[in-house]
């Protein structure tokens, strides 16, 4: 699995030549509402075996969470099913909030 600084994200995000990654939350409900990076789609990390079926094994990925255990769990686990670009935000959304948006809420 890649490794992604939320500096290195942002400036993905930034780059209109490059394609927008799924950005895949796997946090639960309640701290997806806290915080969120813009354009993120939550799927719970508990619900992902159920919903695999709802994300494009094509897509570019890239795994958020917290502080990034549950989202390279979950990169893990999508490589291990056939997905082949899958990258995990390092440091998670606390990261973004420290590194890139000072006015995002930490938790």
């Amino acid at each position: 699995m890649k490794h992604l600084t939320a500096p290195e994200l942002a400036a993905w995000l930034a780059d209109p030549s490059r394609p927008r990654p799924l950005l895949l939350d796997v946090r639960e409900g309640w701290e997806f509402e806290t915080c969120k990076i813009e354009g993120s789609t939550l799927i719970p990390m508990n619900t992902i075996p159920a919903r695999l079926q709802e994300l494009d094994d094509d897509a570019q990925v890239v795994c958020i969470c917290h502080h990034g255990a549950r989202s390279a769990a979950v990169a893990s686990f999508l490589e291990r099913n056939g997905f082949t670009d899958v990258t995990n935000l390092t440091g998670g959304i606390h990261a973004w909030a420290v590194q890139v948006d000072s006015t995002m809420p930490k938790y």
